[in-house]
């Protein structure tokens, strides 16, 4: 990959729009990219439970009538974040490619995790929100959709959006191929970084140890100086590699996701699982 040129963000409600909006249209102003803003709405047909026969055709209307009430308020509120995020960062709506910056709407009904998953595909990268405590399942499904269906690399916008995303880059690198993956997406961030850190964890004495120097190699043929440093985690792998970024001041970080099985990593936690939860930094992921 050689640059961003497109940037889907899903946008479920204006309530955590902002942060994956104006992260997006920095990075288009980095990289003259189109940002898509696409909002799923729920098909009333199918949302609404038709439970128990004693139910008449008129409460079936009913309620089904209320859904599409919701739906249009829900989707009008995305559209008004998402056109004051174009209005902030001074960038007209496209169709069609134009020299600088641009954006687009998109209002389409049906599953959100499916069709984030179809348009990601279209896309050079996905920009979503960190996700809160509470957060609705939908949600959850729509970025787990994004990380393991769209077969594109995830950007996860912290809650506030940062000042700057890509200066300092820390890489988690233990030599899974989700892992290289995810360094290969990175690399139009990594040719204007100012520092790049490749951070090799080891969870016990046990684990393979796989060096960075092997990646400052690699990363060196792209014209991409990166330093090496080890980080013995132990059990608590994704807290302190973290706490790394923090030291690092790191404004990225670069990882593969799920390099165990989601199952594993759901049952027993994991570094994935622990940074969706708690970065305060954006993160570039690929499975």
């Amino acid at each position: 990959m050689t640059e961003f040129k497109t940037l889907l963000v899903p946008v479920t409600d204006a309530a955590t729009a902002d942060a994956p909006l104006d992260t997006a249209f920095a990075l288009a102003a980095t990289f003259a990219a189109h940002v898509v803003g696409l909002h799923v709405r729920t098909d009333p047909t199918t949302a609404v439970p038709l439970v128990g026969e004693g139910m008449s055709g008129a409460m079936v209307e009913e309620m089904m009538g209320v859904a599409e009430r919701q739906a249009t308020e829900r989707a009008e509120a995305a559209r008004a974040a998402f056109d004051a995020a174009c209005a902030r960062h001074g960038v007209a709506l496209a169709t069609a490619p134009v020299p600088g910056p641009s954006a687009q709407w998109d209002d389409v009904v049906g599953r959100e995790e499916e069709l984030v998953a179809w348009r990601g595909r279209l896309s050079d990268l996905v920009l979503m929100g960190r996700p809160s405590e509470g957060l609705e399942a939908p949600s959850l499904l729509t970025l787990n959709a994004a990380l393991m269906e769209s077969g594109k690399p995830l950007l996860l916008a912290p809650p506030a959006a940062p000042a700057t995303i890509g200066t300092r880059i820390a890489v988690a690198w233990n030599g899974s191929a989700e892992a290289g993956r995810a360094v290969a997406a990175a690399l139009p961030f990594m040719r204007r970084a100012a520092s790049v850190t490749i951070l090799s964890l080891t969870e016990d004495d046990r684990t393979a140890f796989t060096p960075g120097g092997e990646l400052a190699a690699f990363l060196a043929w792209h014209g991409v100086a990166a330093q090496c440093s080890v980080v013995h985690a132990g059990a608590h792998a994704g807290a302190v590699l973290l706490e790394e970024c923090g030291k690092l001041n790191a404004d990225l970080l670069v990882m593969g996701a799920y390099t165990h099985s989601r199952l594993r990593q759901l049952i027993l936690g994991g570094v994935t699982r622990h940074v969706l939860g708690r970065a305060g930094l954006a993160c570039l992921l690929c499975h």
